[in-house]
């Protein structure tokens, strides 16, 4: 007959072959994105928004302007913002 500590030290040896063999079987992971994937988010990253795209962002927020509205309300705004810091003051 197996006594109390015997029959612990076999279930922990079990124990011990069952989970090495489950992390064993476990899926590799997914292969890293191609380097020329990367880089365009990298570089939105670096891309501080300018004073004109956060108050024209502001804007929009304020006038509820979501979606497609927003997409066009923004470019606008933007286009209008570099016109007048373009033009000489008189």
């Amino acid at each position: 007959m197996m006594t109390i500590s015997s029959r612990i030290a076999a279930t922990a040896i079990a124990t011990l072959f069952l989970a090495s063999s489950a992390f064993a079987q476990t899926t590799a992971p997914a292969a890293p994105a191609p380097a020329a994937k990367a880089a365009p988010a990298e570089k939105k990253a670096e891309m501080p928004r300018s004073a004109a795209s956060l108050q024209c962002s502001k804007d929009a927020d304020a006038k509820n302007v979501h979606g497609k509205e927003r997409k066009k309300f923004m470019s606008e705004c933007k286009k209008a913002a570099k016109d007048a810091m373009a033009k000489p003051k008189s």
